[in-house]
């Protein structure tokens, strides 16, 4: 699947080349080529090699999840109940720092340059995180690693959602987000690997356990070296022979591939400004002008499936050692259904959300989600579940509540302009992470150190509560963006201003 971009010969139809009227001005029909493009396996390029972004967080999330007991018990950090939740917080207070600053550099330099420091630093990061020494060392390295997926959430969302064509971007953006729970998987059958007694000394399993992540976020740059940069980025920073270049390679590979003819007709162009330099004063007046409904949906979506979810997953093992008597070395196998629950969620109801639509199915995710995790915290309170009864439960609630959270950052990447596509993304993920991701696992974890089953059903309608709030908003907020291209959704800010777009202008 090796491909080479740059040396590529245009080779296509006069009809698809960008007219350029002025030094400043130029038009282009680089989104409906990219949309118009048959499924290929360039595409499957881009789902493996950018959609293991969640595969690694997923891993991570799970190690921690997964040896919560195990480090607890560790000669040389013997963290408790409380620090263990401090320390999942550590992790999502990186996620979003590194949201934020890698962020704003994918809109400035572009995706692909930050794939690689991204993962760079989660790599070197999660095996440092083996090395730990103590609870402050742990927590550190933690909090480094989230700075790594962090910023792979903003670039990577982006990037997918600019090369996926628009009648497939909802199930698969939901499929890629959905991969989280594979990672989850793996973290879990590593997690009872690694502390198998017979294999692994008690404070060397859970070291080696990090090292997976290091691995994989090695064979991760090596397959982004394949990949090229964003055409629809390069196009908004006036760089549009290089996006003609890629997306020429594209359809002709294609062409040749499958033997078929790429229609020139009906290819709308839009108009763009080719020097359009984005700053706050465009972010801030996008956000809290132009789009504001848009941005108290997007706060909303993020934040109440981060509580959710975090709160929920950074605890899972200790419900299960401290309420149920399972072994730490045995919660990975508990790991896996709830993982498989997790995954399917997006996978299979993803299509609707192209066809029956965004607003009806993240409404309904989330309110089936909330309702249920209320009524599992009321059966966990009254005593009425096992260990494998709570865990089928979980893992009916998060089916639908995995689907409703890949959703979310579906709908933040869709509701903004393309040039500030990962801010967007980075700034939604880091307020609902610091309203909910960030507070859930604390409050949890306290919780779950007081032992009473009746606080912690608190929590859980408190989640409940909080994801049909959410179903409420998105009722009321909610906007339609299935199948339509992502320039008619939100137009992009240099799109120019002494003409009417192909893709009109909609708040």
């Amino acid at each position: 699947m090796a491909m080479s971009f740059k040396k590529t010969p245009l080779g296509t139809p006069p009809t698809h080349a960008t007219e350029c009227h002025s030094d400043e001005y130029f038009s282009t029909t680089i989104p409906t080529r990219l949309d118009r493009l048959p499924w290929d396996q360039f595409h499957v390029l881009v789902i493996v090699a950018l959609g293991v972004t969640w595969i690694l967080d997923g891993l991570e999330v799970t190690l921690v999840g997964s040896l919560a007991g195990a480090i607890q018990t560790s000669p040389s950090l013997a963290m408790s109940a409380s620090r263990i939740g401090l320390a999942a917080s550590a992790y999502i207070f990186g996620a979003v720092t590194g949201a934020l600053v890698f962020g704003r550099l994918a809109d400035r330099f572009g995706r692909k340059r930050l794939f690689t420091i991204t993962v760079g630093v989660y790599a070197v990061a999660t095996v440092l995180t083996g090395l730990s020494w103590n609870f402050h060392s742990f927590a550190f390295f933690r909090m480094v690693t989230g700075a790594g997926i962090g910023g792979e959430y903003a670039a990577i969302n982006s990037a997918i959602q600019e090369f996926i064509p628009a009648r497939w971007r909802g199930r698969v953006d939901l499929a890629v987000n959905g991969s989280f729970w594979l990672g989850a998987a793996l973290g879990g059958l590593g997690a009872v690997v690694v502390l198998d007694p017979t294999l692994f000394a008690a404070d060397v399993g859970w070291r080696l356990a990090f090292g997976i992540g290091g691995l994989l976020g090695a064979v991760v740059i090596f397959l982004r070296r394949l990949l090229p940069e964003s055409p629809r980025w390069l196009m908004a920073h006036g760089r549009v022979e290089d996006a003609e270049q890629i997306v020429a390679g594209i359809e002709n590979r294609i062409v040749r591939r499958r033997g078929i003819a790429l229609s020139a007709q009906n290819l709308g162009a839009t108009r763009f400004r080719r020097l359009h330099r984005l700053t706050f004063a465009d972010i801030a007046h996008t956000l809290f002008i132009r789009y504001r409904r848009r941005a108290v949906l997007g706060v909303v979506l993020m934040a109440t499936q981060a509580f959710c979810y975090n709160a929920v997953f950074f605890t899972y093992a200790l419900i299960l050692t401290r309420f149920y008597g399972v072994p730490s070395e045995r919660v990975g196998w508990f790991i896996l259904p709830f993982a498989f629950g997790n995954f399917l969620g997006p996978l299979m109801l993803g299509p609707f959300f192209d066809t029956i639509g965004r607003r009806p199915m993240i409404a309904a995710t989330y309110a089936l989600a909330g309702l249920l995790l209320a009524a599992t915290g009321e059966l966990f309170s009254l005593g009425m579940l096992t260990a494998v009864t709570q865990t089928v439960a979980w893992s009916v609630v998060f089916f639908f509540a995995s689907a409703g959270a890949s959703a979310a950052y579906l709908t933040v990447g869709e509701s903004f302009p393309l040039e500030m596509r990962a801010s967007a993304i980075a700034i939604f993920y880091a307020i609902g992470t610091a309203m909910g991701g960030v507070v859930g696992p604390a409050l949890f974890g306290a919780l779950i150190d007081r032992g009473s089953r009746p606080e912690i059903l608190w929590g859980y309608l408190l989640g409940g509560g909080l994801m049909m709030f959410a179903a409420a908003v998105e009722v009321f907020l909610g906007f339609a963006a299935e199948r339509r291209p992502l320039e008619q959704v939100a137009a992009p800010l240099s799109a120019a201003e002494d003409i009417t777009p192909t893709f009109p202008r909609r708040p």
